[in-house]
């Protein structure tokens, strides 16, 4: 049996989740009938304390439907280079939206209001309106990073002195927040619309949850149709995403401490370099040449660990709640092997 660290994307629904997912009252959720997805919505809404919530295929719908709410053709996102929507939507703000994108260099995808300060454009006829800043908490690319609440408020406030909304792509945010220890509603406070991912550490298998306000909602129900997410008896995956949110929320943790026990055999091997900071579920590293990402996960594979280059030179583990102690132990012993 292989041992997947390629992704927290890849967990199967436990069997408590099957269960609800098999015993779900359902209906046609694009005629609003399905009960189910329905209380998914409102369970999500007032979690952070919004208005209104959209379920969704997928995390990146979810943050394509924010961008083409918040803006208009000729308007600019502002971002860091390694943001989601940046690095793994296929341009999606330029083909859904026609808006431009502002990439910003934080710390380890993490920004600051004075970054997002300077970064905002003068109106001028030969400029993009800077119209929108999406920040991801918590930031894959920057390792499992989190946003400190502060940050978060500080960027807020540069938002509304500037006359801009803010998105937060939180694909990943209640592992920021068993962590920090914040609330829900105090990070849904500060934004315009989060995109809540409930197919990563959350384990649901399929979907995402947009929240905002009523007005914005209503529109994004709109974009949701056009882009095909408009989905009949989703309530069968509601139930998973209830589930998840009422079940494996605190057990993120367990994910977080095998991360970093993972993150310190590797620090003491010869051929590892610069662990970015384990915060979360997520590990990434750079190997030392001549050792390469295609040699390493061939020998790997062979050896029953799958993981995923992420770099030139760089390799990606993420724990999720297939991933036990053991699995650990013994990918650190295959880790140990390699010469």
């Amino acid at each position: 049996m292989f041992i997947n660290l390629l992704s927290d994307t890849v967990t199967k629904p436990t069997p408590g989740m099957l269960q609800v997912m098999w015993a779900a009252e359902v209906g046609d959720d694009v005629f609003r009938e399905d009960p189910t997805a329905n209380a998914l919505e409102e369970k999500c809404a007032a979690l952070f304390g919004h208005e209104a919530a959209l379920f969704c295929p997928s995390g990146t719908m979810t943050n394509q439907i924010a961008l083409k709410v918040h803006t208009r053709p000729l308007d600019e996102v502002i971002c860091d280079e390694m943001s989601h929507i940046f690095q793994y939507e296929v341009g999606g703000y330029a083909f859904h939206s026609g808006i431009g994108v502002n990439l910003l260099r934080g710390k380890n995808g993490i920004l600051t209001a004075d970054l997002v300060a300077a970064a905002v454009k003068p109106r001028q006829d030969w400029l993009p309106v800077s119209r929108l800043v999406v920040i991801e908490n918590t930031c894959n690319k920057g390792g499992g990073s989190i946003y400190p609440i502060e940050n978060i408020r500080a960027i807020c406030s540069v938002c509304r002195e500037r006359g801009m909304a803010l998105h937060l792509d939180g694909a990943r945010i209640f592992n920021a927040l068993v962590e920090t220890g914040d609330t829900p509603a105090d990070i849904g406070a500060e934004v315009d619309s989060i995109s809540i991912c409930l197919s990563k550490g959350l384990g649901a298998p399929v979907g995402s949850v947009l929240t905002g306000s009523q007005a914005f909602i209503a529109e994004a129900r709109r974009v949701r149709k056009v882009m095909g997410g408009g989905m009949r008896q989703s309530g069968y995956l509601a139930a998973a995403g209830i589930y998840a949110l009422d079940h494996h929320i605190e057990r993120l943790r367990d994910d977080h401490h095998l991360a970093r026990q993972l993150a310190a055999a590797l620090a003491e091997l010869p051929w590892v370099t610069d662990i970015r900071p384990v915060q979360t579920n997520i590990v990434i590293f750079d190997l030392a040449p001549p050792l390469t990402p295609a040699v390493l996960l061939d020998y790997l594979k062979k050896n029953g660990v799958i993981a995923s280059a992420f770099g030139p030179q760089t390799i990606r583990f993420v724990m999720h709640l297939d991933v036990t102690a053991p699995m650990v132990e013994r990918a650190v012993a295959v880790l140990r092997a390699v010469v």
